[in-house]
């Protein structure tokens, strides 16, 4: 039913690039495709080129490199009158927006790349800048407005056989179940995405399944070991890619599996190593999920309880300004389960 997972992103002269291909071999094929187009005056090409740098930048957490990268390609697209380019470019920007936490403004540019998309005929990325969109609005927490969305997604990408974005939409539904306790369902899903990512090769896509199955079992059935296998498996996979935001909440969750388990010097451990690859990335989100895994860990480990309450109080305004409020609701079930009280944390 369904083909080869494959990248495109990777366009022009890079279409022979794996969605496995290693992001510094990526960075490197395009940067130097990039260089040939722009010395050959081919714009239409360099702005494509251009868009795999954005893409390699962005995935291995350089996100300077990456915010220059995608607006040069669109720049160099619009000079060419090219539309289409010109909308991958937008979706580029967007994702990295919605990575640096930047939600507004991930939303204002993945809105655009999808009507540009659409005028442009390229229903690849249209599907891909829709799918932004939703994965932005379930970041967010605002389940009701993106489910919907993430359904159509699902149902065209099963309709064409695309594994990659069928993967997507499995994992992004399955996110939302697991967030609002349909343990069960949220585990056939990742295991379906699991299965189909398999079988397409799409090892980016697998590595995030495991992540979601590793999680259910952990949380519904307290199977610490068998979670942090899965976990294992996925990180061999970010590490021959070179996925260094995949890996950084990989170790994230490895610091939940091991939290929930009572095993606190570990998780506080693991948890200060995801929060240095997310400071080093400027990946927000993924700083306040660590970080709060981290204060909980150390008042596990009996931190004064003053310190982690002025850690909770921060967090939380943290969520609020990032716009994350499965975050803040985390932050408010940390109060309770650590027997904490704050002014601010029982106000809201």
């Amino acid at each position: 039913m369904y083909g080869k997972a494959f990248a495109p992103e990777y366009q022009g002269a890079l279409t022979s690039l794996s969605v496995n291909s290693s992001l510094t071999d990526v960075l490197a094929a395009g940067t130097e495709r990039l260089r040939a187009a722009e010395r050959a005056g081919a714009r239409e090409e360099a702005a494509r080129s251009g868009l795999a740098v954005a893409e390699a930048h962005r995935r291995l957490g350089q996100v300077a490199d990456a915010d220059r990268a995608w607006k040069a390609s669109y720049r160099t697209a619009r000079e060419a009158d090219d539309s289409g380019a010109m909308a991958w470019a937008l979706w580029s920007g967007g994702t990295l927006a919605r990575q640096r936490g930047a939600l507004p403004l991930a939303w204002r540019l993945l809105r655009l790349a999808a009507e540009l998309g659409e005028r442009a005929g390229d229903v690849v990325v249209r599907g891909y800048s829709l799918a932004g969109m939703a994965e932005t609005g379930r970041i967010q927490g605002d389940y009701e407005a993106v489910t919907a969305l993430h359904e159509q997604l699902l149902a065209e990408a099963r309709r064409r056989g695309e594994a990659r974005h069928t993967v997507w939409a499995l994992e992004g539904i399955a996110q939302i179940h697991r967030n609002t306790g349909s343990y069960d369902t949220a585990y056939a899903m990742f295991e379906e995405a699991a299965e189909i990512a398999a079988g397409a090769d799409d090892r980016r896509g697998h590595a995030w399944a495991l992540r979601g199955l590793a999680d259910i079992l952990s949380v519904r059935d307290g199977d610490t070991e068998r979670a942090l296998e899965l976990l294992a498996e996925a990180e061999v996979g970010c590490r021959e890619m070179n996925l260094a935001g995949a890996l950084a909440y990989n170790h994230k969750m490895r610091g939940n599996v091991l939290y929930r388990a009572g095993r606190h010097g570990e998780s506080r451990d693991v948890y200060a190593q995801a929060l240095g690859e997310f400071d080093g990335m400027g990946e927000p989100r993924g700083r306040a999920l660590a970080r709060l895994g981290l204060v909980k860990s150390l008042a596990r480990l009996g931190r004064d309880r003053a310190e982690t309450i002025a850690d909770l109080d921060e967090l939380a305004r943290t969520f609020d300004g990032i716009g994350l409020r499965h975050g803040r609701e985390m932050v408010l079930r940390a109060y309770e389960e650590l027997g904490l009280a704050s002014v601010e944390g029982a106000g809201r």
